[in-house]
């Protein structure tokens, strides 16, 4: 059985993490397999929106400690770099929305892999952790930054230091989640969502990501630049021309990503 299952919804790609057994933690054929998938949704031009979610009781759990072989400190910042950042780049980079649906709990880089997604929808007995600490390691996979930029040092600090459990209704208070919904709701909320999304001019919400995902590492004066620059070749698609005249004719526009 694959590690990773791709189902189409429409123009939705749903992404799951497939070892339910193990509580979705990340095995060697798991972070290969993502990866490629990734890669494949990301390429493919018919698919507008993604959702990444977990099989069974949670999203993932993180790094299966247990399976993988004791590791010397270069063979581990190799994995982390080149087999979870390849995955991890791949959702902050494609220019399409990407969604976690988060069922159960998304601990350790598990929580790397929710929180990259540009929007997060969580089961209301779901939680996040970050427990490294409790076992003698900092964050990986990005969750320093991510943290930071989403709830501010002190508060990111604290859940760093402490490893406690975040429930669902705090991760929506505290900005780590964008919606909350019913247990048994998650995933049919974030493909609804997705689908919503797949009728925005794709050109333009990839630049939106491009520059959102940008924001925090740039100066106010060298993001208008960036605007001004990516709105250009926004100006001259036909979606901007079809946006137009919808508004004009007070009909939804049919955006075609050209």
């Amino acid at each position: 059985m694959s590690e990773v299952l791709v189902e189409r919804r429409g123009r939705v790609a749903v992404v799951t993490l497939n070892r339910p057994e193990s509580l979705n933690e990340f095995s060697t054929g798991l972070r290969n397999a993502l990866k490629k998938e990734l890669q494949t949704v990301a390429a493919d031009d018919s698919v507008r929106a993604v959702v990444l979610t977990g099989a069974g009781r949670g999203f993932s759990a993180g790094a299966d400690l247990k399976a993988e072989p004791l590791m010397t400190g270069t063979e581990v910042e190799r994995q982390l770099n080149e087999e979870y950042g390849a995955s991890l780049r791949e959702i902050a980079r494609m220019p399409k929305p990407v969604i976690a649906a988060v069922n159960g709990f998304a601990t350790g880089i598990g929580g790397s892999f929710a929180l990259v997604c540009d929007l997060v929808v969580m089961g209301e007995g779901a939680f996040f952790q970050v427990p490294f600490a409790k076992i003698g390691l900092v964050p990986d996979g990005g969750l320093t930054w991510l943290l930071t930029e989403r709830v501010g040092h002190r508060r990111a600090f604290e859940l760093a230091i402490s490893g406690d459990r975040v429930p669902a209704a705090k991760c929506l208070e505290w900005n780590l989640a964008n919606r909350v919904v019913p247990d048994d709701q998650v995933l049919t909320t974030a493909v609804a969502w997705a689908e919503q999304l797949c009728d925005a001019a794709p050109i333009a919400l990839g630049y939106m990501k491009q520059l959102l995902r940008s924001a925090p590492d740039m100066g106010y004066e060298q993001t208008i630049r960036a605007e001004a620059r990516l709105q250009a070749p926004c100006i001259e698609s036909q979606d901007f021309a079809e946006g137009v005249a919808a508004f004009r004719e007070k009909r939804a526009p049919k955006f075609t990503g050209r």
